[in-house]
């Protein structure tokens, strides 16, 4: 009895080994498995943030830029309005030069008018000293001729001693009155020869200041001149800098576009993780054979952008015909998808077409882009809800703008060859929730 105790208590106890050994084993497994799985979501965790630390050193350098540009732009106003009020100056100056001159013109005419009245007066005491001298030259002929016999003749001729002091003091007063007028009329022509002179000395200074004004208006023209190249110069450089500010602004909404799209993209993909990490759990819940579509079939997957998933408010955009051809009748240069020459995924529709051929909204939205992008150039970007959005680029003109309203066919832009392009065409982008999709299939 007591070796049959003995023996169950035996077979009892190995039992409880070999029990205790499965059970060891199986919670070595399980933490192996747990540990695997949280490495594994270290690992993940790490590599996120490391995408974090990236996105956000890229965004700090987008926004150094953007700030850089903004402090260049106010320091070319500054310069601007420095160049603008030397400009300004300078037209005040001469404007001056200018009034001064007409001052100087009136002055000119005035003495000129002086000197011609005095040149006038001239001329008739030259007549008159002609004529006197002329008188003068035949009295002293006729006297030389007759020997001055007349003038004694009349003295002699006087009868009384009264009549010869007459006839005497009468020859003197001849004689005395010919000196007086040949020193009154030489005085006169001494006289306006100085006015004359004087007159001549004044109309060249007057011309000499004419000149001094029209060299100083030269001289104001020329810095006028060089103050229009500076200021020409700073609106290009202020409008040179106005597009790389619009450029840097455009990039950096483009990066938080792809980033948005990035983040959408990987939501998707860690939800569709999960419901398919869900799936054997709850088949064996419900213990029943319905298999869940991971996104092999029809249903989006997150990687075939050519199945987007349904519009975000129950829109139903896949079908064909929903859009309007935004360049009706242009045939395809490059269509959507994978391409060997560039190795790379098209992510949209090239329509070729000559440069400003039109360029039609293909259904009405909300401009939410319209300006310049290093690789799309000129280009226009369209909401129209529902997750729908269209994309117009390489145009070689925008005619719309941002925050407007556009309806259905109608024309934004114009085909253009602008940005990373090669040679005039339209890329015209299709996007449902972020996701790229062929256009083709809404045309």
């Amino acid at each position: 009895m007591k070796k049959q105790k003995r023996g169950i208590l035996t077979t009892f106890m190995v039992f409880l080994l070999c029990l205790g050994l499965v059970m060891g084993i199986s919670g070595h497994a399980f933490a192996v498995e747990t540990t695997s799985e949280t490495d594994t979501d270290a690992s993940e965790g790490i590599e996120n943030l490391e995408d974090m630390e990236e996105v956000e050193e890229v965004e700090a350098e987008a926004a150094g830029s953007i700030e850089e540009a903004e402090r260049e732009a106010a320091q070319l106003e500054a310069e601007r309005e420095a160049t603008q009020a030397n400009r300004n100056a300078l037209d005040a100056e001469l404007n001056e030069i200018i009034e001064s001159m007409v001052e100087t013109h009136e002055e000119l005419i005035a003495k000129g008018e002086e000197v011609e009245a005095a040149e006038f007066e001239l001329m008739n005491a030259l007549v008159d000293e002609n004529n006197q001298y002329q008188n003068m030259l035949r009295r002293i002929q006729f006297m030389f001729e007759n020997g001055g016999f007349q003038m004694l003749e009349l003295l002699l001729s006087s009868e009384t001693i009264a009549d010869f002091v007459n006839q005497a003091e009468y020859i003197n007063t001849i004689m005395v009155a010919d000196r007086e007028l040949l020193v009154q009329f030489q005085n006169t022509v001494e006289q306006v020869a100085t006015l004359e002179a004087t007159l001549r000395e004044e109309e060249a200074l007057l011309v000499e200041l004419q000149n001094n004004l029209i060299e100083q208006q030269e001289r104001v023209e020329v810095l006028l001149d060089a103050a229009d190249i500076q200021l020409g110069d700073v609106y290009a450089r202020i409008g040179a800098n106005a597009a790389l500010l619009e450029d840097l602004i455009a990039q950096a909404e483009a990066e938080r576009i792809r980033q948005e799209e990035a983040a959408e993209a990987e939501r998707i993909r860690q939800e569709e993780e999960a419901l398919a990490a869900q799936a054997p759990v709850i088949q064996d819940s419900e213990s029943n054979d319905t298999e869940y579509d991971t996104g092999d079939g029809d249903g989006y997957d997150g990687g075939d952008v050519a199945n987007p998933p349904p519009p975000a408010d129950g829109g139903n955009w896949a079908t064909s015909g929903t859009l309007s051809h935004p360049l009706p009748g242009a045939p395809i240069t490059s269509p959507f998808g994978w391409r060997a020459f560039d190795n790379a995924h098209h992510n949209g529709v090239d329509f070729g077409a000559p440069e400003g051929t039109p360029i039609f909204a293909a259904e009405a939205g909300t401009v939410i882009i319209s300006g310049f992008s290093h690789s799309a150039g000129n280009w226009v970007v369209i909401n129209h809800g529902g997750g729908l959005v269209t994309m117009y680029m390489h145009n070689s003109v925008n005619q719309v703008s941002v925050g407007q309203q556009v309806a259905r066919g109608q024309q934004i832009a114009l085909v253009g060859n602008t940005g990373n392009s090669f040679g005039a065409h339209l890329h015209f982008q299709v996007e449902i929730n972020g996701v790229p999709v062929n256009p083709m299939q809404f045309l």
